[in-house]
């Protein structure tokens, strides 16, 4: 079933389609893997984040919110580099789910309550990518760390 949105999200369109519900999250969920692995340090507390952060998107039980980060994490390791993967996702996603896509890559981000540069720099390239400004990613960043109960820096 996912195995087919790698062909779906990647292939060569003129004009890409919107992705049905259910495939971009699974698209957005392999953007949040990449966001965790960004540090090479793909921690319990970052899946199990990614897992809360699917089911309270979209109303998931926990088996299925797990569900869909394991067919993200296949996506995301089979997927192009973050640039081209992040084109592919915005084209194909409505622009007002943008910011709450950049809203949950920082809270992976943050999950492991460690703020690392990798991660943050892939945060600023795909919020760019998204066609989200520094300052807007700046303060949904700040939001973020006040609803984690994290002291923002």
């Amino acid at each position: 079933m996912f195995r087919n949105l790698l062909s779906r999200l990647f292939a060569d369109d003129p004009a890409p389609q919107p992705l049905a519900a259910q495939d971009a999250e699974v698209a957005i969920a392999a953007l949040l893997v990449r966001v965790a692995r960004a540090d090479d340090h793909y921690e319990l507390s970052e899946r199990q984040r990614i897992d809360r952060v699917l089911a309270r998107r979209r109303g998931l039980t926990p088996d299925q919110a797990a569900e869909r980060r394991a067919a993200a994490e296949m996506i995301e390791a089979e997927a192009p580099d973050t640039v081209r993967f992040t084109r592919l996702i915005k084209d194909r996603i409505a622009l007002e789910d943008r910011t709450g896509v950049l809203a949950a890559m920082w809270e992976i981000a943050y999950a492991d309550q460690r703020r690392d540069m990798d991660e943050e720099s892939m945060i600023r390239l795909v919020a760019g990518l998204l066609g989200v400004t520094d300052r807007d990613s700046a303060l949904i960043r700040q939001k973020v760390l006040s609803d984690m109960g994290l002291a923002s820096d």
